[in-house]
């Protein structure tokens, strides 16, 4: 299970491509279907966001989807997937979630908060798995909803944005297309950094 995870993150143009072939428009739906989870459901968090956005916008951009009506799709699922992971924390916490969470994981959130306060919720967008856990810890903090919500759309909006148009305007340059693989592998390796970052310091502490 866990080869074939890393599998789909490291090739998911592959699988996007033999996906869209096999379900045609369903695969709207799937797309919304992975946001969501990743940002909604805080046991989830190594789904390929970040490059399943660009790869996605990449094949807007030779015509396979409907680019804004992609955009609109996804910042939703962004959206709806973080106040989900919100409530849950606001409702369940740390009781019912420890036994399936790394405690690591947690702290690292929380020092993400301690260091950029209610930015995190924007910032963390761009950070995997404390992406994933910011709105969690956001709602066992008791942040207030409503200013939650506003710091959940702007970063949503953004997140998506920018990788999804990223692939959409650069995804047919020549040099990019060829080497479509190289490009996950280096997102991938782009979105973790923060975390070796954070780790690095944290273990010479």
């Amino acid at each position: 299970m866990a080869f074939q995870l890393i599998d789909f993150i490291l090739h998911v143009d592959k699988y996007l491509g033999e996906l869209i072939q096999l379900y045609g428009a369903w695969i709207y739906g799937f797309l919304f279907l992975i946001i969501f989870i990743e940002t909604g459901l805080v046991i989830m968090p190594f789904l390929p966001g970040d490059s399943l956005l660009f790869v996605a916008g990449t094949f807007a951009a030779s015509g396979a989807f409907n680019i804004w009506l992609l955009f609109v799709i996804l910042c939703i699922a962004a959206i709806v997937g973080d106040t989900v992971n919100y409530w849950l924390g606001k409702y369940f916490g740390e009781k019912v979630f420890s036994r399936f969470i790394r405690q690591e994981y947690m702290d690292r959130t929380k020092e993400f908060y301690d260091k950029h306060g209610k930015k995190t919720i924007i910032l963390a967008r761009f950070v995997p798995i404390v992406r994933t856990f910011a709105p969690f810890v956001a709602g066992i903090g008791e942040m207030n909803y409503f200013t939650f919500l506003s710091y959940n759309v702007i970063g949503g909006i953004v997140w998506v944005a920018l990788f999804l148009f990223a692939g959409f305007f650069f995804g047919n340059i020549p040099i990019i297309k060829e080497n479509l693989t190289w490009v996950i592998y280096a997102i991938v390796v782009v979105s973790v950094m923060p975390i070796v970052v954070e780790y690095l310091r944290g273990r010479r502490r």
